[in-house]
Parts: structure tokens; C-alpha cells; sequence
């Protein structure tokens, strides 16, 4: 496990640290992207609650460049590529999975266990993502390809569940 604290005390710099960390959710040993995926589930539940799917969507449109400035902070003190402390990908992975199934809570699980999955295997093209695409946008677009398989198959549960 390795915390990097900002060297900079400053409140953006402290920010994109903790952001990067989703509030010390990928500090937890083992498996932080688990636990980093399961502590997306209770902001999602609430912007959907509130909001519906779209309250969701608009959630990931903002934590995506919010995420990658976060992580390319957090890249930047810790001087390494894709820091597994890191979740705030996962956390955006994980919301776009939960998009079909937003408010439906007892299909949270099938969205959490789909992306955990496709974020382990990671099929093409998250895996060419993984190895390809450097910096920030390398870490986050493998869990956003994660998410997009999930979203898929949890949209076809829906539609079979009518």
C-alpha cells in the first residue's frame, strides 16, 4: 500500500488526492478496485435517487475530467503509472454499469459483480487501453470499456425483465 501524501500543502492538491483515493476507499487491502467499486454504489444510489438516470449520467460526465485531474496529480507525487491505491476509475466504471439499472436497487449487485468482472478480465479493447493509452487517460479509460460492457448486458437484463 503506498499513500502518497501531496507534497504541496495545498487544499487542491489534498483534493485530487483524496479524490484519486475515493476518500481513502482504495487504501483498503485486498483488492482496493473491489472496494473502491463497492464505495461508488451509495453516491450512485443517491444521484439516482434524486435524479434518476440522467442525475447519473451527469455525475459521470463530471467525474470524468474531474477523475483525470485527479489522477494525474496523484501520478504525479507518487511517480508511477496507474497507482493500484487509485479508484476513482473504478468509481467511474462502476456508475456508467449502474446507468441502465439507476434506480432499479435490487439489480445493483448483478452491475457491481458484471463490472468487477470485466475490470479483472479486462477484453479488448479495455485491455488495449490498459497497456496503450499512457497517463491519466490510460487509467481510466480500461474501467470506462469495463463499465460499457456492464452497461450493455445489465440494459439487456432490463429489457428481459420488461
Amino acid at each position: 500500500m503506498k499513500d502518497v501524501t501531496p507534497s504541496q500543502n495545498s487544499s487542491k492538491a489534498r483534493l485530487a488526492h483524496w479524490l484519486a483515493l475515493w476518500f481513502g476507499s482504495g487504501l483498503i487491502r485486498p483488492a482496493p478496485g473491489t472496494w473502491g467499486s463497492l464505495a461508488a454504489l451509495p453516491p450512485a444510489a443517491a444521484l439516482a435517487w434524486l435524479f434518476g438516470w440522467p442525475g447519473l449520467l451527469v455525475g459521470i460526465a463530471v467525474l470524468f475530467p474531474v477523475g483525470l485531474w485527479a489522477i494525474g496529480s496523484y501520478m504525479q507525487a507518487a511517480g508511477e503509472h496507474d497507482p493500484k491505491e487509485v479508484v476513482i476509475d473504478e468509481v467511474a466504471g462502476q456508475w456508467l454499469a449502474l446507468l441502465p439499472v439507476a434506480t432499479l436497487w435490487e439489480l445493483y449487485p448483478a452491475a457491481f459483480l458484471l463490472f468487477r468482472f470485466f475490470d479483472i478480465v479486462k477484453p479488448w479493447p479495455a485491455s488495449w487501453a490498459d497497456r496503450r493509452l499512457a497517463g491519466p487517460l490510460g487509467v481510466m479509460m480500461d474501467d470506462l470499456f469495463a463499465g460499457g460492457y456492464s452497461l450493455i448486458i445489465c440494459l439487456g437484463i432490463t429489457l428481459l425483465l420488461g
